[in-house]
């Protein structure tokens, strides 16, 4: 497994790809598969805000890029219906650096904040006030400024994702102890602008 993917995500180099995904329906859709499993458009379509037909021919357009794909159904599903899996647990893009590219990377980034906001919202709304006392002190924020070169802060997060790894990897081997509950860790770094810029 590359260094630089630990996880074995898909890895997008397309910015048409990184356009696709930046829409709000299809990156829903593609992190509820992610999350919960194979469903079908109709299962989907409650969750990603749009109707069957429509969240259909979203997910047409996401497997278009390979991010997802009309695989068998679950056992004792109905085989008549078209059931979609994502490609790859996770996913990841680096910043392209032409200029329509970079375009289509930060409307991905855009979203995917936007959506990671939202659900932390609502993890406070909804299951952060049920937690067990342990639990809920796992639940870690932190904000922390520091000031590092661009080859430090990718060692940073090259060390962050080797740390992480063995737990990503482990949810496919079915090694999980009893009391493994899912943790979501959402991580951003954002580079502050310098005073000559």
């Amino acid at each position: 497994m590359s260094l630089r993917n630990p996880y074995g995500d898909f890895e997008i180099t397309d910015p048409q790809a990184m356009r696709a995904l930046a829409h709000p329906v299809r990156l829903a859709a593609l992190s509820y598969l992610q999350k919960n499993g194979p469903a079908t458009a109709t299962q989907l379509s409650e969750h990603v805000g749009a109707s069957p037909s429509v969240t259909s021919w979203h997910l047409r357009h996401l497997a278009g890029f390979g991010l997802v794909v009309d695989g068998p159904p679950p056992s004792g599903s109905d085989r008549r219906q078209r059931w979609w899996h994502a490609a790859a647990r996770g996913f990841r893009y680096e910043m392209p650096d032409t200029p329509e590219g970079a375009e289509a990377g930060r409307l991905l980034r855009t979203e995917m904040m936007n959506q990671a906001l939202e659900s932390t919202q609502q993890w406070l709304a909804d299951t952060e006030p049920g937690l067990e006392p342990e639990w809920s002190r796992l639940a870690g924020s932190a904000n922390t400024l520091l000031v590092l070169t661009s080859a430090e802060a990718e060692e940073i997060e090259s060390a962050i994702e080797q740390l992480l790894a063995p737990y990503v990897q482990r949810r496919d081997t079915g090694e999980l102890p009893d009391d493994a509950r899912p943790v979501r860790y959402v991580r951003f770094s954002l580079p502050e602008a310098t005073d000559s810029q």
